[in-house]
C-alpha cells in the first residue's frame, strides 16, 4: 500500500462528499475508507469532516488540508498512473454478480481508464469454471476451489458472513435469552434464503449454534443483492457476506443480529488456465486485483 494512501483517500472523500462514493471510486469497502480517515485524523490530531446522515461536510481543518495537498496528490496520481504504461487489450472476466458489481469492476476502473477492455460474464462458480476450461473466459473470481486439469487458483480475499436484519428485527430479539440460548432467541425471525437448501444460512447456523435453522422461510431468491433488498424491506433476516452490506451497516439501514465467534468465512480465488503465455492485460488485471484486495480484508 502506498504511504500516501491516507491523503489520497481523504481527497476522494473531500471531493465526493461521501464515504460511500469515495469507497466506490477507490475499489475499497466503506469501513476501510472510514478506517483510513480515522487514522489520518488521529495522526493530524484534528477532525476533518462533520458526519451526518446526508454524508460528510469538511471542517475548517479539512478545507485547509485539501487546499494544501490537492495539487500535490493529483500530480502524484499522474506519476502512479504513468509509472506503468497503459495496458491495452481485452480481459474476459467472470464471477458472481454481487462481488463483480460491488468490488471487482470498481477495483479495475483505473485499468479500464488506461485502455483495458473488460468482457464480463456472470454466473455460478461451477459453470464459470467450465467456461474457463473451454477457453471462453480468461479469469474467474471463484467462490470455491475445484480440482480441474489445466486450472490454477490464487487466493484473493476471505469474505466473512454475518447475520443481518433491520433495526426493527433487532428490537424483537430477547437480549436476555440471546445470552444463554441465541438460537432460540432468533427462532421467530423469518428467513430470506438463497435456495431451498438454505445453503448459506444453514452453514452459519451449524457453525454458531450447532443445529439446522428451523425458522420460517419467507423468501427464496438466488441473488445476494436481492436478498439484501428483501432484508431492507423487512421481509426477513439473512446471512450475507459482510462486504455486500457494509454500506447499509454503516448507515444503520441493517444491523448485525448476532455477534458470534469464529464467524464462517469463504475464500475467493482467482482461477486461471495454466499456461506459459499469459497476456499482458490479464497479468495486469490479476496484479491490480491482488493489490486492491489487501485493502479489502478489514471490511470485506
Amino acid at each position: 500500500m502506498r504511504d500516501l494512501d491516507l491523503l489520497d483517500t481523504f481527497l476522494e472523500i473531500y471531493r465526493s462528499g461521501s464515504l460511500t462514493a469515495a469507497a466506490s471510486r477507490q475499489g475499497l469497502s466503506q469501513p476501510s475508507v472510514s478506517e483510513r480517515l480515522a487514522r489520518l485524523e488521529t495522526q493530524l490530531g484534528s477532525e476533518l469532516f462533520a458526519r451526518s446522515s446526508r454524508g460528510v461536510t469538511p471542517t475548517v481543518d479539512g478545507d485547509r488540508l485539501a487546499a494544501q495537498i490537492g495539487d500535490g496528490v493529483d500530480r502524484l496520481r499522474q506519476v502512479w498512473e504513468t509509472a506503468s504504461p497503459p495496458v491495452h487489450g481485452i480481459v474476459r472476466l467472470a464471477g458472481a454478480s454481487d462481488v463483480m458489481a460491488r468490488r471487482i469492476i470498481p477495483a479495475l476502473a483505473p485499468l479500464i481508464a488506461g485502455g483495458m477492455t473488460l468482457e464480463v460474464s456472470l454466473g455460478l462458480t461451477p459453470e464459470l469454471l467450465s467456461q474457463l476450461v473451454e477457453g471462453e473466459v480468461d479469469v474467474v473470481v471463484a467462490s470455491a476451489w475445484a480440482p480441474l486439469r489445466g486450472v490454477r487458483y490464487q487466493a484473493l480475499v476471505d469474505e466473512e458472513f454475518v447475520l443481518v436484519g433491520t433495526p426493527a428485527h433487532a428490537r424483537t430479539i430477547d437480549q436476555n435469552r440471546a445470552m444463554t440460548d441465541p438460537q432460540g432467541a432468533l427462532a421467530h425471525l423469518p428467513l430470506v434464503a438463497y435456495d431451498q437448501q438454505l445453503s448459506i444460512i444453514r452453514r452459519y447456523w451449524r457453525s454458531q449454534f450447532g443445529v439446522r435453522p428451523a425458522n420460517y422461510v419467507a423468501v427464496i431468491v438466488p441473488d445476494l443483492r436481492a436478498i439484501l433488498a428483501a432484508v431492507i424491506a423487512g421481509a426477513g433476516v439473512s446471512v450475507l457476506p459482510r462486504y455486500l452490506a457494509d454500506q447499509e451497516l454503516a448507515n444503520g439501514t441493517v444491523v448485525v443480529l448476532h455477534e458470534g465467534e469464529d464467524l464462517p468465512i469463504n475464500t475467493l480465488y482467482l482461477a486461471t488456465r495454466t499456461s506459459a503465455d499469459v497476456p499482458a492485460p490479464l497479468r495486469a488485471a490479476i496484479a491490480h486485483l491482488q493489490e486492491r484486495a489487501q485493502g479489502w480484508q478489514s471490511g470485506f
